[in-house]
């Protein structure tokens, strides 16, 4: 069965949906991990939230925020990427992270970074960071930091602590 996702922007109507699908994909762990808090303390950042679509059911959910790397605005963090079960392995998730970074690459944003698996990742043109140069302000193992440069040379022009950028 071939499945067309319909992908558009998070609206407040389908933030309990969103949640429900992130408590589902992540469960009450997610509070505790280090992207979570980031986000949590990016209340003012720029952000990308898209949500997928299949008829009227909620397929998936992506998240974007501006971070800074070592004080230096112009990076995203990727996260949560939720699909629910039903709608896994079917592309939902590839699409949502194209599109999530076409649009950060229509504005200042020159590197995006995730925390995740890089077989999965490297498909949308993720990368490892390399060990030190990028950190994180908690525990995250640094075989999973990854990024994606938007503009050539990005992730070489950015190095240091991650913070939300909150400007």
């Amino acid at each position: 069965m071939s499945y067309c996702f319909k992908v558009r922007p998070e609206i407040a109507a389908d933030k309990a949906d969103v949640l429900a699908l992130h408590e589902e994909a992540f469960g009450p762990g997610r509070f505790s991990r280090t992207a979570y808090r980031i986000r949590e303390q990016a209340r003012t950042a720029k952000q990308i939230a898209l949500t997928a679509w299949y008829d009227d059911r909620l397929a998936g959910a992506i998240q974007l925020t501006a971070i800074r790397i070592g004080g230096k605005s112009g990076a995203m963090l990727l996260g949560p990427l939720a699909i629910a079960p039903a709608f896994k392995s079917m592309g939902c998730g590839i699409k949502l992270m194209k599109q999530g970074l076409e649009q950060a690459a229509l504005g200042e944003c020159a590197l995006v970074m995730l925390i995740g698996d890089l077989p999965y990742y490297q498909r949308v043109g993720f990368k490892r960071i390399p060990p030190g140069q990028i950190v994180l302000p908690g525990p995250a193992d640094p075989a999973r930091l990854l990024a994606a440069a938007l503009k050539d040379g990005a992730l070489e022009d950015y190095s240091g602590l991650v913070s939300a950028d909150n400007e």
